[in-house]
């Protein structure tokens, strides 16, 4: 099976463009105000509308209010939203989109008690549990990612060319999702880490 990779917190074109000729699969547009890389809905739209095809655009929040998804979906137009604070399933279906549920890993977490109510997510992301929810270069024990999938699997937290071959070895995820693993700075994203990134995760796949 080919491991997808998702690229997170795209701020620049020419990111999104180095992502694409990659063979990143999908890029992540972060609207969530606390972060470093969130994006303005006149630049993110500029960003959506320069993605290739096939490239895959997902518009990430936290814990938003209906209205401003709603706000992003009209404007900007991602393919897939993606959700990474505590919202319910019923919040998350009401607006027609696919999307990805993140669960943040922590011991005492049951992950199939949490994520099962959000068996219509097209996929469950799994990630770090961190005070800013993500981005921050922190991974989690992987011991911990369950067996039993109902939902294709992506894995997050702490990834980066040093690392994320064992991670697919050992958890065997439908996706990889990073975003400070490929970076110069927060929001900047470097072209070389993104390639061989994306080149390890593909000698994993071997």
């Amino acid at each position: 099976m080919r491991t997808r990779v998702k690229i997170c917190g795209i701020t620049r074109s020419e990111d999104a463009q180095a992502a694409a000729r990659a063979g990143a699969d999908a890029i992540g547009l972060v609207f969530y105000p606390p972060s470093p890389r969130c994006l303005s809905l006149e630049w993110a739209r500029q960003l959506a509308s320069e993605a290739p095809p096939f490239v895959t655009t997902v518009a990430l929040f936290v814990n938003p209010a209906a209205a401003e998804v709603y706000t992003v979906l009209e404007r900007v137009r991602p393919a897939m939203l993606q959700f990474h604070g505590e919202e319910d399933p019923v919040f998350c279906a009401q607006f027609g989109v696919p999307y990805i549920k993140a669960c943040r890993v922590k011991p005492g977490v049951d992950l199939l008690e949490y994520l099962y109510p959000f068996s219509g997510a097209a996929g469950w992301l799994l990630d770090s549990h961190v005070e800013e929810y993500g981005g921050v270069g922190e991974s989690f024990d992987w011991s911990l990612v369950p067996d039993e999938r109902i939902r294709p699997l992506v894995l997050s937290g702490g990834l980066a060319m040093g690392n994320v071959a064992s991670a697919v070895r050992r958890v065997r995820p439908w996706a990889v999702d990073v975003s400070s693993g490929v970076e110069s700075a927060k929001g900047i994203k470097d072209a070389a880490r993104i390639a061989a990134f994306i080149t390890e995760v593909r000698n994993a796949d071997v």
